[in-house]
């Protein structure tokens, strides 16, 4: 030993040992002596603002998406593996288990079977490979965005890409509401804010079903429907058909993306008569006394002995301007357009807002077009033509906004889609004010054409949109569309539309409906009209609109109300069925997990079953009738 252990490589070996130590040491006590550093707290979770309806109905929410991923090196060679793996995760994935194995014997080293599975598809995966022990499968979480009334409002909604930005509608429009970039005074994160829709989610619902039955009725190829209040502007239901599935956007078809009602512009055939009344009447032109001969023809000689010839469905006789609209009378419309001037009758087509975009929260909104009278395809025929709603082109939401003017005493109002907007800790951020225009009528003319419309719905084309026991103001139209093949118009295709204001006595509600390409009868005052009726009933029902025929009940004025407790979760899903929507709202403000409503009433079926245990940002389908 003493030979092993030499003094000089002992005495090496502690002093090596003892310098060590005190290096050890003198590194404690800086350390020891450094201020302590806190420690890095997590990011607040930055969340996505909600789109609701009016009344908070969920319409657009953040949820999660996962994306499936398998590390291939590690199956390579085990067949029977690949084989048994598939066969246990293609039913989850509506994948075909030959399908799996083929992706699975690629040279890649890692694969996706599928992207964006939803949670509960995800909770159910993680479980099936968990107990499996299938330790090469990987889920990479994504934010996500989930539509609980698929294509409802569709077009209005609009959708949210993978990255994260809106694309379309609202979506697209108030990225910036619903996804602020930056941080506060605190250096917190800014968190989006909820965006309440001024439509009414049941309002809609039921007013897509008639859509619905129509399209299928008048086999059309698209339509439009907008109903507005025309003492504030808030649109109450927007439809345009067809529509997309916004939980299957990337596979919906092209046509049912398109926002018609904002971006298409066309010619709106006879309903725009009642503009032109309105400007001639409003101008001093004609008077409710004067009277008009229709022989069949609208005819004007010119100086050049050029004669301009407009035809009429019918001979008509003696018409006054009221008889002019109430039979959509081509003759009497072109003689009243005699007498305006040319820039004149421009200059207030103009004023009342065609020509110019709206300035609703929707992208992509068309001008339309209106001629002006210098310019070179401006002719001695435009001025007539465009009386009767023809070499004009305009939007839906055009004359939407031009209509108010009428159902408002002559003044329109800014059309607005966005109810409120609301703080994620629910304070109101921004909340509609109506937003009046400069004046386009008269409080006379206004009224003048209201009650010709009255007259129209009555006796007129627009008879089979009488309600009897509210009184409303129609105008129908039937527009030949332009042949984009051979130039001109089509003698098969036209667009068939109907305008309503009601009730007359006290106007609150604008409803316009246009039908493209109806096949067999096209006539706008017998394929639109009654559903200008029907969807009519509806909203005056909805809204609780008063009816002639309505009995009076008295009450004391004492309403008691039995008191309705919240659902609550705990650990388990509880059994919803029977529950209201109402009694389900306050489970939105749950961040654990997510509720997809679907429908309206109250709970019929679930998805999962009751006794469900709870899990973290679990989804639960609640289906309401």
């Amino acid at each position: 030993m003493n030979q092993f252990f030499r003094p000089k490589q002992t005495i090496f070996f502690f002093i090596c040992c003892a310098l060590s130590l005190l290096v050890l040491l003198f590194t404690y006590a800086k350390l020891s002596l450094q201020p302590v550093t806190p420690v890095a707290q997590n990011s607040p979770a930055v969340e996505r603002g909600s789109i609701v309806d009016r009344s908070g109905f969920p319409l657009a929410v953040q949820t999660n998406f996962y994306h499936v991923g398998v590390s291939v090196k590690n199956l390579r060679d085990n067949e029977k593996l690949k084989k048994r793996f598939a066969e246990d995760v293609a039913p989850v994935l509506d994948l075909i288990p030959e399908d799996v194995v083929s992706l699975l014997s690629s040279n890649r080293s890692f694969v996706y079977l599928k992207k964006k599975v939803t949670q509960t598809i995800y909770e159910s995966l993680k479980e099936l490979t968990d107990s499996k022990g299938y330790n090469f499968v990987s889920y990479e979480k994504i934010p996500g965005r989930n539509y609980p009334s698929h294509d409802l409002a569709s077009q209005l909604i609009g959708y949210m890409g993978d990255d994260g930005k809106g694309l379309a509608g609202i979506e697209f429009s108030q990225q910036s509401i619903l996804s602020p970039v930056g941080t506060d005074e605190n250096g917190e994160p800014l968190q989006g804010k909820n965006v309440f829709l001024s439509i009414d989610a049941n309002l809609q619902y039921k007013l897509e079903q008639i859509a619905h039955k129509t399209m299928n009725e008048t086999q059309a190829e698209s339509m439009m429907l907008i109903a507005a209040d025309c003492t504030t502007g808030e649109v109450l239901s927007y439809i345009s058909f067809p529509s997309a599935d916004l939980n299957e956007y990337g596979f919906s078809s092209i046509e049912s993306k398109v926002d018609r009602p904002a971006m298409t512009a066309y010619e709106p055939g006879s309903v725009f008569k009642i503009f032109t009344v309105g400007i001639v009447y409003d101008e001093h032109g004609i008077s409710p006394n004067d009277t008009f001969v229709c022989d069949g023809m609208y005819e004007k000689r010119l100086a050049n002995g050029e004669t301009i010839r407009i035809k009429c469905l019918e001979h008509h006789g003696l018409c006054t301007p009221k008889d002019g609209l109430r039979y959509s009378c081509n003759d009497v419309l072109g003689q009243i357009s005699d007498r305006i001037s040319e820039d004149e009758f421009i200059a207030r087509i103009r004023m009342l807002g065609f020509g110019t975009k709206t300035g609703v929260e929707l992208p992509g909104e068309t001008s339309g077009l209106v001629k002006d009278t210098t310019s070179s395809t401006w002719s001695a025929r435009s001025k007539p033509t465009i009386a009767i709603g023809q070499e004009i082109s305009v939007s839906a939401l055009q004359m939407v906004q031009a209509a108010t003017s009428i159902g408002n005493g002559g003044v329109p109002v800014q059309l607005s889609f966005i109810h409120k907007i609301t703080n994620k800790d629910g304070t109101t951020y921004y909340e509609h004010e109506p937003q009046y225009k400069s004046r386009v009528f008269s409080k006379n003319t206004a009224d003048y054409i209201l009650s010709c419309m009255e007259t129209t719905a009555k006796n007129g084309t627009g008879s089979r949109a009488n309600l009897r026991d509210v009184d409303i103001g129609v105008k129908t139209g039937t527009a030949q569309m332009a042949d984009k093949v051979h130039g001109g118009y089509s003698d098969t295709d036209f667009l068939s539309s109907c305008m309503a204001i009601f009730p007359v006595d006290d106007p609150q509600i604008v409803l316009y409906i246009v039908v493209e390409k109806a096949k067999g009868e096209t006539y706008g005052g017998r394929i639109v009209a009654p559903v200008i009726g029907e969807a009519a009933d509806i909203i005056i029902d909805h809204l609780g609109m008063s009816r002639g025929g309505a009995a009076s009940l008295e009450h004391s004025g004492v309403i008691t109300i039995s008191s309705s407790h919240g659902v609550e979760i705990d650990s388990v899903v509880p059994d919803f069925t029977g529950k209201s929507k109402r009694e389900l709202l306050p489970l939105m403000d749950r961040q654990d997990i997510k509720l997809n409503i679907n429908g309206s009433g109250w709970v019929t079926s679930q998805s999962p079953e009751p006794g469900t245990p709870v899990t973290e940002n679990m989804v639960i389908e609640l289906n309401l009738e």
